[in-house]
């Protein structure tokens, strides 16, 4: 095949062997594509494959005819409504954010400010101002700590700026991470900062999207609590939302809408449809600070989090350690167990200055190092035991511990209760009724 090179959103001119002339725009190769097939768009609006095989020649007419596939740059839109309340909506991506693009096949951001208004019309009547935030396009599970920190510090400038209310959309599958980092990098918050996703892309009829974005809204303005939260759907059915705090909050089911769960402790409040009242689940919530927030930003990407298995190669841990790292959170089994024969990789890691924190891959209960021998000689090699703090939160944690304090403070704030990520005691309630049922 005798052509120029084209690229994604080229114009271009197929010659084909049978003297057929085809004109149109390159587009991306699906999940079901052969690597020896050119897609292409038509000017009537089809798609077609055409073998490179029957290609003689490719014409490139124009480069980057059509921006497809390409990160647009933040944008802000600002629209005015009938309401009261200066409303910010942040977009990161994820599938809140996702829809098909039919005229190019593209998938692009679905909330810009006039789509917005059009999945939720009732905004505009709470609104005296609506900004739409489009701060990136990332998929959750590309968010890295860096990201975090630009959330964090897009989310203070809004605060400052006089929002009333704050709302993240976000990727679902790593949302609890997000939160997190949002919780210990601004505290003492003036408002809740509700992080929102869907399960399901928001061109679908069946898009939890709407219904989430209302309790989100909803949660940001009127609950008492400063904290960063996510809210999501409390039964897969359109019946009442949850706000979970970001510090105990996990992603427990890959489809469902009750898919986020409240991990030894209860959701801070229920939110009810048509209306979304709040209503409080429990008085251990974090009041608004009129007088914040609170900022400190800053996160070390020279993290590790380990989960802990049979047969596991202790020369993970001492990889890791040789590698850079500054700290690693280790999810053990049962009570916060690892193998017997990795303490000594242990030892050599923390001995060389490295943080070690034990969490249990359970979720539910807590770490305990003192019921088993092993569980003690894992303490006298130097690791700390982290309560009930989930394996995620403790690596954001850690993350966020070692970018903004000295190393000699690390294991102080980790074992300190900071923003509620830890439980003083356990109620029996806690445990996920739904699973069950």
């Amino acid at each position: 095949m005798a052509s120029e090179k084209p690229n994604i959103g080229d114009l271009v001119r197929l010659y084909l062997t049978d003297g057929t002339v085809l004109e149109g725009i390159v587009m991306p190769l699906t999940e079901f594509s052969g690597s020896d097939i050119i897609v292409m768009k038509l000017k009537n609006g089809y798609n077609i494959g055409v073998s490179r095989e029957r290609v003689v020649k490719v014409e490139v007419i124009q480069r980057e005819a059509a921006e497809i596939g390409k990160v647009p740059p933040p944008a802000r839109t600002e629209i005015e409504g009938r309401g009261e309340k200066n409303i910010t909506l942040i977009s990161t991506g994820g599938t809140i954010a996702s829809k098909v693009e039919y005229e190019t096949g593209a998938v692009r951001p679905a909330i810009t400010a006039s789509e917005l208004v059009e999945m939720v019309p009732d905004l505009r009547g709470i609104a005296k101002r609506l900004r739409v935030v489009e701060l990136m396009r990332v998929l959750s599970e590309d968010m890295r700590p860096t990201d975090w920190a630009k959330i964090a510090e897009e989310i203070l400038a809004e605060i400052r700026s006089g929002a009333d209310a704050v709302v993240v959309a976000h990727g679902t599958d790593t949302m609890g991470y997000t939160a997190a980092a949002i919780a210990f990098a601004l505290q003492e918050l003036p408002i809740p900062v509700a992080f929102v996703g869907s399960q399901r892309s928001s061109d679908r009829p069946s898009t939890d999207a709407v219904f989430n974005l209302k309790a989100a809204t909803a949660t940001s303005l009127k609950a008492p609590f400063g904290e960063s939260v996510v809210v999501m759907h409390g039964t897969p059915s359109d019946t009442y939302a949850l706000a979970h705090r970001g510090v105990r909050v996990r992603k427990m089911h890959s489809s469902r809408r009750d898919a986020f769960q409240s991990i030894n402790t209860r959701p801070l409040a229920k939110l009810s449809a048509p209306d979304f009242e709040i209503e409080l689940l429990t008085d251990d919530y974090i009041p608004r600070n009129n007088d914040g927030p609170s900022p400190s930003i800053g996160f070390d990407e020279r993290v590790a989090l380990l989960y802990t298995y049979p047969g596991m190669r202790c020369e993970i841990i001492e990889y890791i350690a040789q590698e850079g790292a500054k700290g690693i959170v280790l999810a053990g089994t049962g009570l916060g167990h690892i193998p017997s024969y990795c303490i000594p990789s242990v030892k050599r890691a923390v001995d060389s200055g490295i943080f070690i924190g034990v969490t249990t891959q359970t979720l539910f209960g807590r770490v305990n190092l003192n019921v088993y021998s092993n569980g003690r000689r894992l303490i006298k090699a130097g690791a700390v035991p982290l309560a009930d703090m989930l394996p995620e939160t403790a690596y954001v944690k850690l993350s966020w511990a070692l970018a903004n304090f000295s190393r000699e403070r690390v294991t102080e704030v980790m074992l300190a209760n900071v923003v509620g990520e830890i439980s003083l005691r356990h109620e029996e309630d806690v445990y996920p009724r739904w699973y069950h049922g």
